[in-house]
């Protein structure tokens, strides 16, 4: 039980430690690196959130450019144009577990994740969950997606919508926070 609390106690000081680093990033953040971006349009929006989401289990602080784009340009463009970029991105660690199915061990999480991803609707609710919320983990579960068999359209698809839940999080928080700002 000690463990477990522990553990706990643990991912919330690492969400904690990367919100503040986050908040930070999005203070310091140069307005000529906006201001070059902004001339990109949605299209930076969707390149940048793809490069950071392409890099396995290296995360990239895109938020920060995400939340001070949606300040300059329409916030839904850049919702959409980022949760595309995202979903574009994700889908390499999904072919990385495409090529590598035997390396998946056998545990609990990835027993009960391979019964999910056997019935199509589930692999959809449970790719959408796992990639809404702000969640440095799913890496692993495009990973186990692709070792799995899962369509690459439900993947796109589920982890797109996903990811326009997670964008509108962080587009509207950069529309609250904008005071922030020197």
């Amino acid at each position: 039980m000690r463990k477990k609390r522990r553990g706990l106690w643990l991912s919330i000081a690492i969400g904690f430690a990367a919100l503040v680093l986050n908040v930070i990033a999005y203070i310091m953040l140069p307005n000529d690196v906006v201001a070059h971006l902004g001339r990109l349009g949605y299209l930076g929006a969707f390149v940048v959130a793809a490069i950071a989401n392409a890099t396995v289990f290296i995360p990239i602080p895109y938020y920060p450019v995400i939340a001070r784009l949606a300040q300059v340009l329409n916030v839904w463009g850049i919702i959409l144009a980022a949760a595309a970029g995202s979903a574009l991105g994700e889908t390499v660690a999904y072919l990385v577990g495409r090529t590598s199915r035997s390396a998946v061990q056998q545990t609990r999480i990835n027993n009960w994740i391979q019964r999910q991803m056997r019935h199509p609707w589930r692999a959809g609710v449970v790719l959408f969950a796992f990639s809404a919320p702000p969640n440095p983990a799913f890496d692993v579960a495009g990973l186990l997606a692709g070792a799995f068999g899962v369509p690459l359209w439900l993947f796109l698809v589920s982890v797109f919508l996903g990811r326009i839940v997670r964008m509108s999080l962080v587009a509207f928080a950069g529309l609250a926070f904008d005071w922030l700002l020197p």
